[in-house]
């Protein structure tokens, strides 16, 4: 798949231009994971912790905070969301390069944060 992305890219074909649909996520890069931050839902106000080793829709659930989730690998885009506040760290293989850059979405089942608080249009 990348092999074929990567040849289009080359020939000039724009990224949001490019479908890719993946079934499985790649094996996961060692990355340290990131401390614990504050989640503003900014539809409510609601404040929750992420602490290290959960996810957002780990939270939200826990929280009792219905959303759609389905791959909960960061390949669908069914948990996207837009990001008000904050530094999003991406650990998607949905969003495009140009979309990560952007830090203007998320997705809840695999992303963290880099900042210490993330506001979510949620």
């Amino acid at each position: 798949m990348d092999w074929v992305l990567d040849g289009a890219q080359r020939a000039g074909w724009a990224s949001g231009r490019l479908h890719r649909e993946y079934f499985a996520a790649p094996p996961a890069a060692a990355t340290t994971e990131s401390d614990g931050f504050e989640l503003v839902l900014a539809g409510t106000g609601r404040r929750l912790r992420v602490e290290t080793g959960e996810t957002v829709v780990e939270v939200l659930h826990r929280a009792g905070v219905d959303l759609p989730v389905s791959c909960e690998q960061g390949l669908c885009g069914t948990c996207e969301v837009a990001v008000l506040e904050g530094i999003p760290d991406h650990r998607d293989h949905f969003l495009t390069p140009e979309e990560k850059a952007s830090g203007w979405r998320f997705l809840l089942c695999c992303s963290r944060s880099k900042s210490t608080c993330l506001v979510l249009e949620l």
